[in-house]
């Protein structure tokens, strides 16, 4: 990220901020889209999350540490809309949207896959995400989320048993009622 830009947007540019904002929005939007498994909630997260960039970026030290500082703000957005869903207990439906090819495996798979993620807690989809679909090592994602590596490793690890025991949970039904 251009330190100059991010120390422009710092001082109130608007038209930086726009820059930087369009410049992450995407990378922001996937990462939302990943942990909170909504078009419309990671919208609602992305947009919580360019706010709170706006409000909060005077009061960022480093501009080199733009990035992780926005993702951080952005984890926080989907938290903040996970809990929000939780308290409004709202019942989202989500438009019936012609998959997307997939080249990982039969749709029944990322089904299963898909409904484990959802028994992961955000804090947990976010070591997730940013572990497997940003491809980032443990200790950025420490920096990013501003929790030692040691809470990193925890959480991914106590993840993927979730993730693992979802999974062979819905294969043993699925032979039982193959059996039937």
């Amino acid at each position: 990220m251009d330190r100059s830009l991010v120390e422009r947007a710092q001082s109130g540019d608007r038209e930086a901020f726009q820059v930087l904002a369009f410049t992450i929005s995407d990378s922001l939007f996937a990462i939302a889209h990943r942990i909170l498994r909504d078009f419309d909630a990671a919208g609602d997260a992305l947009q919580g999350a360019l706010l709170r960039i706006w409000r909060d970026l005077p009061s960022l030290r480093d501009p080199q540490a733009f990035e992780a500082w926005a993702h951080r703000a952005l984890i926080h957005a989907c938290q903040d809309e996970i809990r929000r869903d939780r308290r409004s207990g709202t019942l989202r439906i989500l438009p019936n949207e012609p998959l997307a090819e997939d080249h990982a495996g039969p749709v029944t798979d990322r089904e299963e896959v898909e409904r484990a993620f959802r028994r992961l807690n955000a804090e947990q989809r976010a070591v997730i995400v940013l572990q497997y679909y940003r491809d980032l090592s443990l200790p950025q994602i420490a920096e990013i989320l501003q929790i030692p590596i040691g809470t990193v490793r925890s959480r991914a690890h106590y993840a993927k048993q979730i993730l693992r025991a979802a999974i062979e949970a819905d294969s043993r039904l699925t032979t039982m009622e193959e059996v039937r």
